[in-house]
């Protein structure tokens, strides 16, 4: 058998490099920078105020002075005329300070007069307002490559009058669930059939993950030529940068994936590995296009547990962004493991009374169990050399909720 990380490898190298766009800053904030941005003007890019008040010459306001208000300033004003000497002008928070005023008196330090105020607090020159470029010169490298694009950056870039910003290009792919026992969610149930959830699942995850574009293809039926035909149909189209597949890929007779795409590209293996023991993947042609594929076994559990365990870490890695954290914590019960294969428990990761962690196993070991995985916040990564771990050892954890 393959081991998880021979596999994890294999399927990085699949990865493309994603491309540099420029793209609206508020369109995906998941997004990564390609490369440094600077800033084209100052913030703030004029001398404003930061309080409502009165602009004065702070030489011409001590504690007790009375003095004429010349003119109103509010925010957005642009034909701000020069301060008069000895006199004051009333001024809204963020409006341009007038030229020749050197200090702001706050509205609560004063009478609140509209014709003349009375200056109740002596001001400090250079107090309550904001200079020009305190914030970033123009120039100055204001976003750098490798960020994320968070809603700080995208006030930031739209701040700075930005329309676009360098980032990796999102990677296309496409999601495949194939089983002819497969019926949309909302269609009656006939014997036999089952709702189809793995391509939503995965399209989920995918989206959760970030820096990518999911599409959905439509059902096929279990057999090669359909496959093969909606396969060549969606890709020489293109815009497709990786297409994953559930099912059909483990020593059944009906192995549809397997069948498909065995000899034309793809490696079909079995990984040491508790769920998802038959894995594939490898690149395809299809026309004049050659994509990445990357095969999933056809149980929910094992399809997603594969996501986690394999993809996800490298769609991640290409787009220079951090995959899940791990922690250790204490089992809260014994835990029976088998030998030779590396097993990913579904746990749930709580804080004790003392401030220790713990975590305990939910469900049994089947690939069935969707439900336990719903509620899981972590998988347990038990080694494939253990088979048996205490209550009380420690384990090593995915921790899938960043709760935690």
């Amino acid at each position: 058998m393959r081991s998880v990380d021979e596999h994890r490898a294999a399927v990085a190298a699949l990865i493309p490099a994603p491309r540099t766009v420029d793209l609206s800053p508020g369109l995906r904030p998941d997004l990564v920078l390609a490369r440094d941005v600077r800033a084209p003007i100052s913030l703030p890019p004029f001398t404003n105020s930061a309080m409502d008040g009165y602009a004065v010459r702070a030489a011409d306001a001590p504690e007790g002075a009375v003095l004429p208000v010349a003119f109103d300033i509010p925010a957005g004003r642009t034909d701000v005329p020069a301060l008069p000497p000895g006199a004051a002008c009333r001024i809204m928070t963020g409006a341009p300070l007038p030229d020749g005023a050197d200090a702001i008196v706050p509205v609560e330090q004063t009478d609140g007069g509209v014709e003349a105020v009375r200056i109740d607090v002596a001001p400090e020159p250079g107090r309550f307002f904001r200079a020009a470029g305190s914030d970033i010169e123009a120039g100055e490298v204001a976003l750098r490559a490798g960020e994320r694009v968070s809603a700080p950056a995208v006030g930031l870039a739209a701040a700075l009058g930005l329309t676009a910003l360098p980032v990796l290009e999102p990677l296309r792919v496409a999601v495949l669930s194939t089983g002819s026992e497969l019926v949309r969610p909302g269609t009656p149930l006939l014997p036999g059939q089952i709702y189809e959830s793995n391509a939503e699942m995965l399209a989920a995850a995918l989206t959760e993950s970030g820096g990518v574009t999911v599409e959905m293809l439509h059902f096929v039926e279990d057999s090669v030529d359909s496959l093969l035909a909606r396969l060549a149909e969606r890709v020489t189209a293109g815009g497709i940068d990786l297409v994953i597949t559930t099912g059909g890929v483990s020593a059944g007779a009906y192995e549809v994936v397997k069948d498909a795409l065995f000899g034309r590209g793809v490696e079909f293996v079995k990984v040491a590995m508790q769920p998802g023991m038959p894995q594939g993947c490898g690149t395809v042609e299809l026309g004049d296009a050659r994509v990445p594929f990357v095969t999933f076994p056809g149980n929910p559990v094992s399809a997603l547990v594969s996501f986690e365990v394999f993809l996800r870490p490298a769609l991640r890695a290409a787009m220079g962004l951090p995959d899940r954290p791990r922690r250790s914590a204490r089992l809260a019960e014994p835990v029976d493991s088998i030998l030779g294969k590396r097993q990913y428990l579904r746990g749930r990761l709580a804080k004790e009374d003392d401030g220790t962690d713990s975590v305990s196993v939910l469900g049994g070991p089947g690939s069935h169990y969707l439900r336990w995985l719903s509620q899981a916040n972590c998988l347990l990564d038990v080694p494939a050399e253990v088979e048996h771990l205490a209550a009380g050892t420690p384990v090593d954890l995915i921790v899938l909720d960043g709760t935690h």
